[in-house]
């Protein structure tokens, strides 16, 4: 069996967590191809190691003195390797590191990359496994694109079948200029090395215990989520929930390779399972989690005889096209219907963008929200599931929120509802108590048992009248 164990900043920050990754790594044998990021904070206030390399870039840039900077990140790496007894050169690597940043030879890319570079070095002596650098296996082309094809065929040719470690976060064009990755970019470096290996798992070890079914600063104690599949990750983290890297999950899901998040502070927790099996469990949750986002506004658009006018839709969202604005929902009625963008997206073409609607397409009337919030209810186990949707909406209705808007998913996976920003963490609130006991989230056993009571009491109470 092949794991990919991918590490975050939170797991490299220090030597006790270098300490606590070798016992994950050699609890299992399947454990051997490895994939860090760099030093992340070791407490709340601290830097990550990668945002200070950032500032460093920018005082290069503006012509100001980095010594300072330079020698913080260099004193986080001769800790690690000065508790841990590592034989790695790493102060005489650091200080021609140093010189090169001094005389300006390195682009911001190649800068930023020695964080993960530096880290890795570290673990893989440490962990006692060949050090293979991405620039040598992970591809792009010049315009910034990962070369998936080129990608897949280096590290067959150049990886260790016995195992390695690799940096994430960076790869190199044919010339062997740096290129970066997303922000975040070490969980993508992760998926494609358990890709291109055909591995049977992806481990991405963060600081916290998997996914939870809401925002534990909303709602308190949410339950964790055991599994989930590709498409429910998809639209929670799309919707703000944040744990893994929303680009990492292509590369797996292309190859159908699950994902388990872990915490490595608390190994032994179950964590959370993603994968592409969709099938109905009866003693998992009905809901797979709520979480929702700020900051948005509807335009609603007014036209009589609305259906009869072919191109409308497309007309006004050519609009929208020009000034750049990616539409999020477009929910509709006979004569009506909204388009619903993102707050920052418009917060300077607004108003010209009503104009343009206003002059090209004619409307009866025209109306914008500016304090809408939108939460998503999700799981896979609501689809066709009488009852679902009226006890998320009886529940925002006795809690006394207003509902502004409502979309479902054709996949019938989401159900999206739009409330006053000023509502929005009590919707989220309203939504999670609705489908949980207190204790936990309710399970497709607890609905087919209260279907049952309730069938056997209204047949009871015919007999009675009978």
């Amino acid at each position: 069996m092949i794991k990919i164990a991918k590490f975050g900043g939170s797991s490299v920050a220090d030597a006790k967590h270098f300490k606590q990754i070798k016992r994950i790594v050699e609890a299992d044998p399947s454990r051997r191809f490895i994939v860090v990021s760099a030093c992340g904070r070791r407490w709340k206030s601290d830097a990550k190691v990668t945002d200070l390399l950032y500032l460093v870039s920018a005082h290069m840039r503006y012509h100001v003195s980095c010594d300072d900077l330079l020698e913080d990140i260099g004193s986080r790496f001769f800790a690690i390797a000065d508790e841990l007894g590592l034989s790695y050169p790493i102060r005489e690597e650091y200080a021609t590191f140093c010189e090169r940043v001094h005389a300006g030879e390195l682009t911001q890319e190649e800068l930023v990359s020695r964080g993960e570079y530096f880290t890795g070095r570290l673990m893989a002596e440490y962990l006692d496994l060949p050090f293979l650098d991405a620039a040598d296996v992970v591809a792009f082309h010049h315009d910034g694109t990962l070369a998936m094809e080129r990608t897949e065929a280096l590290i067959q040719e150049r990886g260790i079948p016995g195992g390695f470690l690799m940096p994430g976060f960076y790869g190199a064009t044919r010339e062997g200029r740096i290129m970066l990755l997303d922000r975040g970019g070490g969980d993508i470096s992760g998926s494609i090395l358990a890709k291109c290996l055909g591995a049977d798992l992806y481990e991405n070890w963060t600081d916290v215990s998997g996914f939870l079914s809401a925002d534990p600063r909303i709602v308190d104690n949410p339950q964790p989520i055991g599994r989930i599949t590709y498409s429910e990750l998809r639209e929670l983290s799309y919707m703000g929930a944040s744990v893994l890297h929303e680009e990492a999950v292509f590369p797996v899901m292309e190859a159908g390779i699950p994902i388990a998040i872990k915490n490595t502070n608390r190994p032994q927790d179950p964590g959370t399972i993603i994968s592409d099996r969709d099938d109905y469990v009866s003693d998992e949750p009905i809901i797979t989690g709520v979480t929702g986002k700020r900051d948005f506004v509807a335009v609603h658009i007014l036209k009589d005889h609305l259906t009869n006018e072919i191109g409308y839709y497309r007309r006004v969202l050519s609009i929208f096209e020009r000034y750049r604005v990616s539409v999020e929902h477009i929910p509709s009625g006979i004569d009506s219907f909204a388009v619903v963008v993102r707050g920052e997206d418009v917060k300077d073409s607004l108003w010209s963008i009503v104009a343009d609607i206003k002059r090209e397409v004619e409307p009866d009337k025209i109306k914008v929200v500016d304090d809408l919030a939108l939460v998503s209810t999700v799981g896979r186990n609501m689809v066709g599931r009488p009852g679902v949707s009226g006890s998320l909406f009886a529940a925002l209705g006795q809690e006394g929120v207003s509902i502004r808007m409502m979309s479902q998913g054709s996949d019938e996976i989401n159900i999206i509802v739009g409330v006053r920003d000023s509502d929005f963490e009590r919707a989220i609130r309203a939504i999670y108590r609705a489908f949980s006991d207190g204790d936990h989230l309710l399970e497709l056993s607890d609905l087919k048992r209260a279907e049952e009571e309730a069938r056997i009491e209204t047949a009871g109470l015919a007999q009675r009248v009978e």
